[in-house]
């Protein structure tokens, strides 16, 4: 009859085209789904832990004591209107030891406020006439409208915005242009981060909250949508994810620990002792640790990313190769990138902390006593915490990927024989 060559041609075409991949076995469809219950698992309850702690230590709208103390230091009214320098005379004013100082008196126009369009005289001291200071140049000036005598002007910086928005654009345009949605993806995360760092972290340390569950609360919902954001909702994300909040998770425990067996106070710098004098209540030990998570964010996310991502090349370009292979090779990749890791972490700090090397450069003391005072020693906790965390979120990532990798096969994914075979058996019918 017509209705049987019929029917035999359209099944022989069907599957020996080669377009229609066979279907997978039961062994691999259980493997697959035991992988996603395992994600679940893992990733349910540390994303609905995240959302209890953003909902318990969200800071509420009540003006915190340093917010209130900081504005007893500040005259009431203030403002930081940018100004325009119409003429310039410089003046001797001491000698530096080096030299002869100059200082300078200006006029500016006052550009916006209240006080917009009109002329006032400006002090410049020594340091900022020595940064270059001309006419036409904008400046921001400090207004205080209840000073002694009516409203006084000040000099407070020179106005960057414009160099650095350019900056700015040109860093969007770039990240844009090479890496596409992506990278537009991934600018979109990061303001999300500022988001998070400026309207929980900041706030939630200021009411005295511990420092570090805020910060492991505000970091791992950074990671939470950034990742999903910048490289989509995949497999290999998710290994990313698992590696991140293991590494988020082992640095708060190292920071603690680190942190109380080195007592360290947090009151080192300028910005502490001035914060200690807005609220002593403040845990300043609490804030080294929450440094320690905050700034292993970015470099946690770098490698954990990068090493899922080789874990799944592996696993397409050879999908036989078993779990202890995959394993063994992507800790060659991971390795490399250990290494060359461990230096961006600590060359990082040095950079930052660049003038104070500096300064124990001059000071005679032994090189023990330097590295083991509290400013050196905070630096040095902290780096250490972040390099650990780092390098034992590698083998982690890795061991994830491997498993989700092997365990999420398809068919297609199966050794060569086992995919033979199966061909076979549908032809056979």
């Amino acid at each position: 009859m017509p209705a049987t060559p019929s029917h035999t041609h359209s099944h022989t075409h069907s599957h020996g085209s080669g377009t229609d991949a066979p279907p997978a076995d039961p062994e691999v469809l259980t493997r697959r789904r035991r992988a996603v219950w395992l994600m679940l698992l893992l990733l349910v309850p540390a994303g609905l832990a995240t959302v209890v702690g953003l909902v318990v230590l969200w800071p509420g709208d009540e003006r915190t004591q340093a917010q209130q103390v900081a504005e007893t230091y500040l005259p009431p009214g203030q403002t930081y209107p940018d100004a325009r320098v119409v003429s310039l005379q410089t003046l001797p004013c001491g000698d530096t030891g080096a030299g002869q100082a100059t200082c300078a008196t200006a006029v500016v126009e006052v550009l916006e406020g209240e006080g917009a369009g009109d002329y006032q005289q400006v002090d410049l001291q020594a340091d900022v006439v020595a940064n270059g200071v001309a006419e036409g140049d904008t400046l921001v000036l400090t207004r205080d409208a209840g000073a002694d005598g009516g409203v006084s002007y000040q000099f407070f910086d020179f106005a960057r915005t414009t160099p650095m928005v350019v900056l700015a654009v040109a860093f969007a345009l770039v990240t844009v242009a090479v890496a596409r949605l992506r990278g537009l993806a991934a600018l979109v995360g990061l303001a999300f981060s500022f988001v998070v760092l400026l309207q929980f972290v900041m706030p939630a340390l200021l009411t005295g909250a511990s420092p570090t569950l805020v910060s492991l609360v505000g970091s791992a919902a950074i990671m939470f949508v950034v990742l999903y954001l910048a490289h989509g909702f995949s497999a290999r994300t998710t290994t990313a994810l698992i590696g991140t909040l293991f590494g988020l998770a082992l640095v708060t425990v190292l920071g603690s620990v680190s942190v109380g067996v080195a007592r360290l106070t947090g009151l080192t710098g300028e910005e502490t002792t001035q914060l200690a004098t807005y609220d002593p209540t403040l845990d300043f030990s609490g804030l080294v640790i929450a440094g320690c998570v905050v700034a292993g964010l970015g470099v946690l996310n770098d490698v954990t990313i990068t090493q899922a991502s080789a874990m799944w090349q592996l696993h397409e370009v050879d999908p036989a190769m078993g779990w202890g292979e995959l394993y063994r090779r992507g800790m060659a990749v991971g390795r490399d990138h250990i290494a060359s890791t461990v230096y961006t972490i600590v060359f990082a700090y040095a950079g930052a902390a660049l003038p104070l090397l500096l300064l124990f450069e001059l000071y005679s003391r032994p090189a023990g006593v330097t590295l083991t005072s509290t400013v050196v020693a905070e630096e040095v906790v902290r780096t250490l915490a972040g390099a650990i965390a780092l390098v034992l979120a590698v083998p982690v990532t890795t061991a994830a990927g491997a498993f989700f990798a092997t365990a999420a096969g398809t068919a297609a994914g199966a050794a060569p024989e086992r995919r033979i075979s199966a061909l076979r058996a549908r032809f056979a019918r």
